[in-house]
C-alpha cells in the first residue's frame, strides 16, 4: 500500500472511533436514567471501547474480547443507556469478517453472566430477560452481518478467479489459432516459394555446369544467381521453420556480411566493407537487424540507385551499434527517391528495437542509410 493510501486508511480508522465513541456517549446521555449516574468511569468505557477498535484489523479477537469486558462493567454498573454495545457490534463485525465466527460466544457467555448479576442485583427476571435478548439480538445481527460480508467477499474472489481462468482460455485459444495459422502459411510459403527458387538455383546450376562443360568463361552473375538462390533457400526454410514454432527467427547476421557484399560485387556493385564487431559482441535481435537494413539497402541501391560503388560501415558505439550503407547513385536532395516497402520494412526492425533510422540523399549526391540499434533492452 502507497503512503497516501497507509495515511487515508488511518484517517478512516480514527474518524471510525470518533464517530462510535461520540454515539455510544450521546446514546448515554440522553438514555433514561439508572441506577448508577454517569461519573468518570461510565464516560471512560465507552471511550476506551471505541478506541481498542484501531486495533480490530490486527487483533480482531483481542478487541472483541476487550469490548465485551468494557460492556459487561458497564451494565453491571447499571449505567444508563446501551450505547456502549455498538463498538461490541463493530468488533464483532470485523472478527467474524476475517473469519473467527466463533469468536461470538465470548459476548454470548459475558450475556448470559450478566443476566445473572443483574436479576442478582434486584432486577426481575423479566426485565433481566428483555434486555438479554435485546442485547443478544444485536450480537447475533452483527454475526451474520459479518459472515455474510465474509461469504460475499468469498463469492467475489471466486468470480475474479473464474474471471482470470477464462482469460487465460481465451489467450490459449487464441494461441493455438495463431499456431494454426502460423502452420498453414508456412506450408502454402513452402509449396509456393521454394519451389520457384530451388527451380532458378538449378537453372542457374545447369547453365554454370554446361559453361564449364564447353570450356567456356561462366558469368559471374550467373554465379552470383546460384549462390543467391541457395542462400534465399536456406533462409526461406529457416523462417519457415520458425513461423511452425514459437522460436526466435533465424537467420544471418554480421558474420556473413560479406557474402553478401560478395554476392553484390558479382552482381556488379562494387561494396566496400568496414566494421568493427562481430556477431557475438552484439544481441542476436541487433544482429540479424543489422544484416538486414544492409541487405535491404544495397538491394535498393542494385536496383534504383545506378550507382558505380557502394560502402558499408558496421561501428559498435559505447550503448549502440550504427549501420551506414551510402552509395554514389543518383539520388540528389531535389530529387529523393520515393520510400518503398524496403525503407518501411528497415524502419519497423528499428523501431521495434528501440533505435533510430534515416534514410535519404546526401548532400554531395548518392544516397545515405544510418540506423542506430540501442544494444540494451528498451525501456
Amino acid at each position: 500500500m502507497s503512503p497516501t493510501g497507509a495515511a487515508g486508511r488511518r484517517g478512516q480508522e480514527a474518524a471510525l472511533v470518533l464517530a462510535v465513541a461520540a454515539v455510544a456517549t450521546v446514546a448515554a446521555l440522553i438514555a433514561p436514567p439508572g441506577r448508577t449516574a454517569l461519573d468518570a468511569l461510565g464516560y471512560a468505557l465507552p471511550v476506551l471501547a471505541s478506541a481498542s477498535l484501531l486495533a480490530r484489523h490486527r487483533l480482531p479477537g483481542t478487541v472483541v474480547v476487550l469490548t465485551t469486558v468494557c460492556i459487561a462493567v458497564y451494565f453491571d454498573f447499571d449505567y444508563p443507556g446501551y450505547g456502549i454495545s455498538l463498538p461490541l457490534l463493530v468488533a464483532l463485525f470485523s472478527a467474524v469478517r476475517a473469519g473467527g465466527r466463533w469468536i461470538a460466544l465470548v459476548p454470548v457467555a459475558a450475556l448470559a453472566l450478566s443476566a445473572v448479576v443483574w436479576v442478582l442485583a434486584g432486577q426481575s427476571v423479566r426485565q433481566a430477560s428483555q434486555s438479554a435478548f435485546l442485547l443478544l439480538g444485536w450480537i447475533v445481527a452483527a454475526t451474520a452481518m459479518g459472515a455474510a460480508r465474509r461469504q460475499f467477499q468469498a463469492n467475489l474472489r471466486q468470480l475474479e478467479e473464474r474471471a482470470a481462468d477464462a482469460e487465460r482460455t481465451r489467450e490459449e485459444t487464441a494461441h493455438r489459432r495463431a499456431a494454426e495459422e502460423r502452420l498453414r502459411i508456412a506450408r502454402e510459403l513452402h509449396d509456393s516459394l521454394t519451389h520457384s527458387i530451388s527451380v532458378i538455383a538449378m537453372q542457374a546450376g545447369v547453365a554454370v555446369h554446361l559453361a564449364n562443360k564447353r570450356g567456356e568463361p561462366v558469368p559471374e552473375a550467373l554465379t552470383a544467381i546460384q549462390d543467391a538462390g541457395r542462400d534465399a533457400n536456406r533462409e526461406l526454410r529457416a523462417t519457415l521453420g520458425a513461423l511452425r514454432t514459437d522460436a526466435t527467427e533465424p537467420g544471418n547476421g554480421l558474420d556473413t556480411l560479406p557474402d553478401l557484399v560478395g554476392r553484390s560485387v558479382a552482381a556488379g556493385l562494387p561494396v566496400t566493407l568496414h566494421r568493427d564487431v562481430t556477431a557475438g559482441q552484439v544481441p542476436a535481435a541487433v544482429d540479424r537487424a543489422a544484416y538486414r537494413i544492409v541487405q535491404e539497402a544495397l538491394t535498393n541501391t542494385g536496383r534504383h540507385a545506378r550507382a558505380s560503388a557502394a560502402t558499408v560501415e558496421i561501428r559498435r558505439l559505447p550503448d549502440s551499434l550504427v549501420v551506414q550503407v551510402t552509395d554514389d547513385g543518383c539520388a540528389t536532395p531535389d530529387a529523393p527517391p520515393n520510400p518503398g516497402i524496403g525503407l518501411l520494412g528497415m524502419r519497423e526492425r528499428v523501431t521495434a528495437l528501440g533505435g533510430t533510422l534515416s534514410a535519404a540523399p546526401r548532400p554531395d549526391g548518392g544516397f545515405a542509410v544510418r540506423a542506430e540499434l540501442p544494444l540494451r533492452e528498451p525501456a
